[in-house]
């Protein structure tokens, strides 16, 4: 019994066995012009197999190219479009560098540290300060985030100290979770803000659609008695 396994490997396992032995057939045929239109019907009948992806740009160029390498580019054709090297086919790509920066505090992540590293080069002054409540309050987020338990800003501040190096302190009458509640409220006023404003809006060319109407009515019974 002829089993998978003893089979030849597929080359392109999406287009089946079937179409593999196609090929192979069609390397095999002596005749020059019934061996083009052989492998031109292969690649016709693959369009049709696949008829969602007929209008993908070059796709044909690419079913042509998967047939060369069925054949393992010993397909002797004229083909409408140009037919990869193997070697550049086959090339890996080179491998991604993986950054090796060490994060001290892990559960705050590296952003934490790109922003403690500005504000360190930041000039002083009340913009300086308020970026400095920034981060505590990202800082605190974030430690909720990973360790999902109350955290006071003395953690905070003590971490902050830490990562800088002692240069960015956080100030001392500073509250990261009023931050945090303001940041909220402020989103959300700002997003009833705007429902007012379109409500409001709409009543108010109601009102003025209403007087209007009334004036019609009023100048129409004048002119009536």
């Amino acid at each position: 019994m002829d089993y998978n396994t003893s089979r030849p490997k597929l080359v392109i396992p999406e287009y089946g066995r079937n179409v593999q032995k196609l090929v192979m057939f069609a390397r095999d045929i002596e005749d020059r012009a019934h061996r083009q239109a052989f492998v031109e019907k292969i690649v016709q009948m693959i369009t049709q197999m696949y008829p969602q992806v007929r209008n993908v740009e070059d796709y044909r160029n690419k079913v042509w190219n998967h047939i060369f390498a069925i054949s393992g580019y010993t397909l002797n054709v004229d083909a409408p479009c140009e037919i990869l090297d193997p070697e550049v086919v086959h090339q890996r790509p080179e491998p991604v560098p993986y950054p090796h920066g060490k994060v001290k505090y892990k559960h705050y992540g590296k952003n934490v540290e790109n922003m403690i590293t500005k504000a360190i080069n930041m000039e002083e002054g009340p913009k300086k300060v308020a970026f400095i409540e920034v981060i505590g309050s990202y800082m605190k987020l974030a430690y909720r985030s990973w360790n999902r338990e109350y955290v006071n800003d003395e953690i905070i501040r003590h971490d902050l100290e830490v990562l800088s190096e002692g240069k960015v302190l956080l100030p001392q009458n500073a509250n990261l979770d009023n931050l945090i509640h303001r940041k909220r409220n402020n989103s959300s006023h700002s997003g009833n803000r705007r429902n007012n404003n379109n409500g409001g809006y709409s009543r108010n060319n109601n009102g003025s659609n209403r007087d209007r109407d009334r004036d019609r009515g009023d100048n129409y019974r004048r002119k009536r008695y």
